[in-house]
Order: structure tokens, then sequence, then C-alpha cells
């Protein structure tokens, strides 16, 4: 390039920096006017959206570093020092003297919408109370623990990845005793004198209480354990499957690319927006992303069971569904939030569970796979597909993979031994025997190694203590929800059969999603929805009527 040719580069590029210099002073200054005049409220609202879009960075880094990352320890080290950099400036945010001011000049956890104006909304009332509630827990955790927890999280899903993939647990405990005591110290500061695993679960299912579980879950553990018995006892399988020897018609040689493309087609059957989404592979399927105009999902595939990829698919598009579907005229606000971890989880075995295990849609299912994987299916017959999908694993290892009967169990055997840690009762260095103790108690059957054991999920390596519990709150909710659906869509198993999702889907929408944070527990949406609070008795009415016709018991 020629020096007169540099010279008017070095120019140009001179009055672009100068122009925008005074493009940005001068939207200082309108910025400035802005807030001035505004109302506390809108400016709380500015404030929230972000810190929402910093934390959508977040999401972001996260997503990366399970799907794109390079695998080495120079890249998962610089992650981890990113990671903790930017946690450090959201927390900072989270819990700035000014945004608390800003709250309580709202009314804080006492908002009325009479405080707001007139033009408020009880969407505006809940936005403010749970900008409220996430304030006084972000501002009782100091900036240096904020980092540690985020420095820890990349650090443990590195040190979980490699003990998950050697069996060998030693390399993650340290990790974990670190989580325990971060988590401990953490409860104490947000609830001094309170239990810190009710605090703890308090992050995922607010209001919740271990009381309130043990409540819920006494009755599931007992008869679901009983019933699992029962068809365990049943030598020969579903009743559909006997004429077959038994075999499940999923299992044999699927090729991956071909399950990735169906998987991929039937997540747009239900509704996914590839333009506001992406669907990936990861070792752990999963959900996230940026905000509901950019939500990443993951899941896996084995070539050897077909119903893993298909159901961890259309698993994670129900979350992804709902992230899509939440309230966009309050964007970047804690009430476009979704209500908690089990109304999330709810959402995703609804279409799972519900949905896709439902005789209605094999009759759906069953032509695609057998124009997927020609020759594979003839002669298989809608009930011997509908059997398969529902057959109860024996032995049933891991969680993610366990059939929804003896899923409960997985949950509960976790919720028991994370609270036990929390509590002292456990101790970390024994925390595999007291695993396959426990496996063995509620499921019958003992882990061949820790891979398929207490190394299983991702979720201790990134300190989320007190999740599991969501995910059985998660099914129970989901019965309850598709209970309705089907009083308030007559007709809508027809649809299934058909492939028609769009009128559950937007039905969902409606009544789930689009109403985010809105109520003040999960109870209260459930009354909204169904008429009523969780009634745990429903979900093991449905497990016992719908496996006692599929056995013959």
């Amino acid at each position: 390039i020629s020096c007169c040719m540099l010279a008017a580069v070095a120019s140009s590029s001179y009055r672009r920096v100068r122009l925008k210099a005074r493009t940005a002073r001068a939207r200082t200054h309108s910025t400035s006017r802005t807030m001035a005049t505004s109302s506390p409220y809108q400016q709380l609202r500015d404030e929230l959206a972000e810190i929402d879009a910093l934390s959508g960075i977040e999401g972001l880094l996260q997503w990366d570093e399970q799907v794109m990352m390079p695998s080495g320890d120079g890249a998962a080290s610089a992650r981890a020092k990113a990671s903790s950099a930017l946690a450090g400036v959201v927390h900072a945010k989270r819990t700035a003297s000014s945004l608390g001011e800003l709250i309580e000049l709202c009314g804080g956890r006492k908002v009325t919408q009479e405080k707001l104006g007139a033009d408020a909304t009880t969407f505006d009332v809940a936005n403010v109370k749970r900008a409220a509630e996430g304030f006084d827990r972000a501002s009782r955790v100091p900036p240096a623990m904020a980092k540690k927890e985020a420095e820890l999280g990349s650090r443990g899903y590195r040190a979980w990845m490699e003990a998950k993939k050697n069996s060998d647990y030693s390399v993650f405990a340290p990790v974990l005793k670190e989580w325990v005591e971060l988590v401990k110290e953490r409860s104490s500061l947000i609830n001094p004198g309170g239990d810190p695993y009710d605090t703890a679960l308090d992050d995922y299912e607010r209001g919740l209480t271990s009381a309130r579980l043990d409540e819920i879950f006494a009755p599931v553990k007992a008869e679901v354990s009983a019933l699992i018995k029962q068809v365990y006892d049943v030598e020969e399988g579903p009743v559909a499957l006997r004429s077959i020897g038994g075999k499940s018609v999923l299992t044999g040689d699927f090729d991956a690319e071909k399950q990735a493309a169906l998987s991929r087609q039937i997540a747009l059957d239900m509704g996914f927006d590839l333009t506001a989404g992406r669907l990936d592979v990861s070792a752990h399927p999963f959900t996230g992303g940026a905000d509901f105009t950019d939500v990443r999902m993951t899941t896996r595939y084995k070539s050897d069971d077909l119903s893993e990829g298909l159901t961890g698919t259309i698993h994670e598009t129900g979350h992804a569904l709902y992230e899509q579907g939440r309230p966009r005229e309050y964007a970047g606000q804690p009430v476009s939030q979704a209500h908690s971890m089990g109304v999330h989880e709810s959402q995703s075995l609804l279409w799972e569970r519900m949905v896709a295990l439902s005789p209605d849609f094999s009759t759906f299912l069953l032509p695609k796979l057998s124009d997927a994987f020609f020759g594979q299916f003839d002669g298989v017959t809608n009930d011997q597909l509908h059997a398969s999908f529902n057959t109860v694993k024996k032995p049933s290892f891991i969680r993610v993979e366990s059939d929804e009967l003896t899923y409960p169990m997985h949950v509960i055997l976790r919720y028991e031994l994370e609270q036990g840690l929390i509590k002292g009762d456990v101790d970390v260095d024994a925390l595999p025997e007291l695993w396959n103790a426990k496996m063995e108690e509620l499921l019958g059957h003992r882990p061949p190694d820790d891979a398929k054991g207490v190394l299983q999920d991702v979720h201790w390596s990134a300190g989320a203590i007190g999740y599991f519990p969501t995910y059985l709150l998660g099914a129970m909710y989901a019965c309850q929800i598709y209970e309705t659906a089907l009083t308030k869509l007559p007709g809508l198993e027809d649809e299934i059969r058909k492939g028609e999702f769009a009128r559950l889907r937007e039905w969902l929408n409606k009544n789930v999603h689009a109403l985010g944070s809105s109520f003040d527990s999960a109870d209260a949406l459930l009354e909204h929805v169904t008429g009523k609070p969780l009634d745990g008795e429903a979900f093991v009415k449905y497990l016992r009527e719908k496996y006692t016709k599929l056995y013959g018991l």
C-alpha cells in the first residue's frame, strides 16, 4: 500500500474515531437527561437489562466450554480466568448499592401497583419482587466468593470430565470438598442461622424446604419403589414385546447421522425456532444460551440405543420451547425468567414423558423411523414401539438414560446424599460406597464402577447442590399440567398421532412460558394452570396405571 493510501486510511480512521466519540458523548448526555427524568422503575429496568445482557455472555461461555472449546489444559485455564473475571463484573453490578436503592424506591419486596404508577401491571410488581429477592441473595455474597465460584465451576467441570473418563473418583473428590464447604459458607451468609441445605435449595425452587420435600417424596419413594419391584418380577417384560422375545425394537445398530437428522426434524415439528437457537452434541445434554433469541441445546446419540438420542432431543426441546416462549415485552427482566428449575423441568418432561412416551406419539413416530432406517422397522407395531420406549430398565444405572419409573429413585438418591453432604452426615470420601449402597436399596443393583455411579452427573462439579430435587418435582408438575391440557384441548391425542403439536405448544406458551416468574410459588402457578397446587398422588396414580397395563400386573 502506498504512503498516500496509508495517510488516507489513517485520516479516515481518525475521522471515524472522532465521529464515534462525538456520538458516544451525545448518547451519554441524552441518556443522562433521560435517566434524570425517567421514573425509578424505568431506571431499575435499564439496570436489570444490562445485568441480564452480561449474564447472557456467561451463558455463551458455558455453552462454548462444553461444546466447542479446545480440550487442552491451556484453554481450560484461560476460560477459568475469563469466567472468573466476568463473574466478578456481573456480581459487582448485581450487588451495587445504587441498584439496591432503586429497588427500594420501587417498593422492594412490599411493592404494589400503586407504588409503580397507573400503568403498572402485575408483571411489573412481580418484576420488582424478583429483583429484590435476587439483590438480597447476591448482595450477601462477597465479590471474592462469586469469583471463586466461577473459577471452581470451570475447574470442577474439567476435573469431573477426567474423573468420569477414567472412572477415578479421587480426581473429583477434592473439588467436591471445596464445593461443599463453599455452599455451606454461602448459605450461612445468605441466611444466617438457617438450614444450609434449604438455603441452597431456594436457589432452584424458591420457598421450598427439605421438610416439604420429605413430605412430597416419602410416598413416592415407598410406592414407586414397590412398583419397581413388581415390574422387575415380571421376567417376560412388557406384554407387547413378549411375542418377539421381550427385545426392544429400539436397540440395534443405528447410524448417528440419521439419528441426528431425525431428532432435528422432530425438534422442528415441536416448534423449535432455528433462527433463535441451535442443536449440538455434548457429553451431557443441556439447554443454555444468551436469551430467548439465542437458545442453544445439546444432546447425544448412541449407535446401539435409538431411544436416548430421540428422547434426549425431545427433552431438551421442551426446555428450549420454554426459553423461546418467555415474555418478550419484559426481555432482560427478572420476571421474564423461567419460574424455577422444577417448572422448567416440567416443560421438558411433559414433552418427553407425557407426549413422546405415549402410545399416540408412537403412532406418529413409527413411519418416520421406517423411512430413516430402511428395513430396520419392518413388521414393528405401534404397541411394540410404545412398549420399547417404556421398558423399565434392569439394571438402571444412569439417571439420564433411565425410564420414567426408575427415574424418581435416581433423584431421591441424589437428594438424600447431597442433603447429607451439606448437613455433615455424609463424608465426601465415603460418597461412592454410600451411593452404591443406596442404589442397591432403591433399585436393587450396584453400579460396576464410579463412572456409572457417583460420577455420572455434571451438577456437583458446578456446585449445583439443591438442583436434583427439581427433576422429580418437574415430573410431578408435568403430570398435573398435562392432565389439565387433555381436558382443555379436546382432540389433543388425535393431534399427537398426526404429529400436530402446535395447539399444545401454544397452550403451554400461554399458560406457563409467557408467565415467566410472575407467580410467587410453583403451587400458585399450578393453581392458575390446573386449579390446584401440586398433588403427589396424581403422579403415583399415573405411574401405577400405566405400568400395570404395560406389564400386565
